[in-house]
């Protein structure tokens, strides 16, 4: 897959991950989240392991799991009553870094097709209220159909443009914010060869404004988590340098056990960003995609 890479990406990714970046470029193992709203993690195993599933659990996340069957998982019973979601494993980490408790109300500003919206029910036991924000009504009904199959009934649907949400007065204490990006983390071929400079400078206006509306709407205190599936420094560490600098936000250290990661970049093409950019984490795409996540504070 390497040679599919253009010669900038070969050098950026060689610079942020080093060599053993290209070894990381092979199909990724699939993985999928047990949701407990339905049933628990030891009745999951027993009922899809007498059906010859393999499954092994993350060192990080007791409801995640790399599977292997001889069947196709989407298709399955269990999958269409909502007993599992299929889920990069590193898209299951932002809600863990949001970390919300039971009765809280969240916001999900970019919350379609549902994932990690379903995922923040899940942790929350389906109590609280979560406000699943999406602005296009395709996505908005897979995050429909999503939220019914995992049986989430703690969750408001709007369809809004997520960048205008603040005028809604709305204020939260928590915040996630998945924000559209390249998903160059995907380590997807026809993903790599749609990049260039003119993608990720279109792309970083649409998620500084994203985060400038989410950080209006957060209280004062309160806990916001960018996230992004990309590995891209400008969609990234220079989206948390401009949140420090122009919107005073500050960034908090992320500790999950067991779960690889490297801290964020200090500087890139000569600019050197904040001190607490670093704070960031960049999830190593070995065995699942490479993600970027920051926890920040008002």
């Amino acid at each position: 897959m390497e040679f599919l890479l253009k010669e900038f990406q070969k050098e950026r990714y060689r610079k942020i991950y080093g060599e053993d970046f290209f070894e990381f470029l092979k199909i990724l193992p699939q993985s999928i989240r047990v949701n407990t709203i339905k049933i628990s993690v030891k009745d999951f195993k027993r009922k899809v392991e007498e059906k010859g599933w393999k499954l092994k659990g993350f060192d990080w996340y007791d409801e995640g799991f790399y599977v292997e069957a001889n069947e196709n998982i989407s298709k399955t019973i269990e999958h269409q009553i909502g007993y599992f979601f299929i889920q990069n494993a590193s898209s299951m980490v932002p809600p863990l870094v949001l970390d919300p408790k039971k009765d809280e109300i969240i916001l999900d500003l970019c919350a379609a097709p549902g994932a990690k919206t379903t995922q923040l029910a899940q942790i929350m036991e389906n109590t609280g209220v979560i406000i699943a924000n999406d602005v296009k009504v395709k996505r908005i009904r897979a995050l429909k159909g999503n939220l019914q199959r995992m049986g989430v009934v703690n969750t408001v649907i709007t369809i809004m443009d997520g960048g205008k949400f603040w005028k809604t007065g709305l204020k939260f204490e928590k915040i996630l914010l998945d924000v559209p990006c390249s998903g160059s983390g995907s380590l997807n071929p026809r993903v790599f060869q749609q990049i260039g400079k003119y993608t990720l400078n279109y792309l970083k206006k649409i998620q500084k404004r994203l985060l400038i509306s989410a950080s209006k709407c957060l209280k004062k205190d309160g806990i916001l988590v960018y996230s992004t599936c990309s590995l891209e420094p400008e969609e990234n560490e220079e989206i948390i340098d401009f949140a420090i600098k122009k919107l005073g936000l500050e960034t908090e250290e992320i500790k999950i056990k067991g779960l690889e990661y490297i801290e964020g970049l200090r500087s890139w093409n000569g600019n050197v960003f904040s001190e607490g950019v670093k704070r960031a984490i960049r999830i190593i795409p070995k065995e699942k995609e490479g993600f970027f996540i920051c926890k920040l504070r008002k």
